[in-house]
């Protein structure tokens, strides 16, 4: 059974930085790829970024790209963000699915974790 959960989320300065972590269970990145999404209140789910895990290609949203980072070690997946923005503030998912930026193309969620971007 795939499980994922994420943490690291938390009240940061504009300007500051934080890493999400997300725990996959074992062998979901042997069969998966993982994605970043956030969701920020009323608005939708959007993509963050991507990695596949046959050879570890990344992919950003181009406007995320710069100052998000997402690498993999074993089962974990993280999401280094600097020069955060408030924008930036919004719930947190990682993903197990076929790839991409789009939420639909992931079968698999974790629970979220909070980002808040403020001064």
């Amino acid at each position: 059974q795939v499980q994922l959960v994420e943490s690291g989320g938390g009240l940061v300065q504009p300007g500051g930085s934080l890493r999400l972590s997300c725990e996959a269970s074992e062998f979901t990145l042997d069969y998966y790829a993982i994605g970043w999404f956030r969701q920020a209140p009323d608005k939708a789910r959007e993509g963050v970024a991507c990695i596949s895990t046959s050879d570890g290609s990344t992919y950003y949203e181009p406007s995320m790209q710069g100052r998000f980072t997402i690498s993999r070690d074993k089962n974990m997946v993280y999401l280094q963000m600097k020069s955060l923005k408030p924008e930036d503030t919004a719930a947190y998912y990682c993903a197990a699915g076929m790839g991409g930026l789009r939420p639909v193309d992931y079968e698999y969620w974790g629970r979220g974790t909070q980002v808040t971007v403020s001064p």
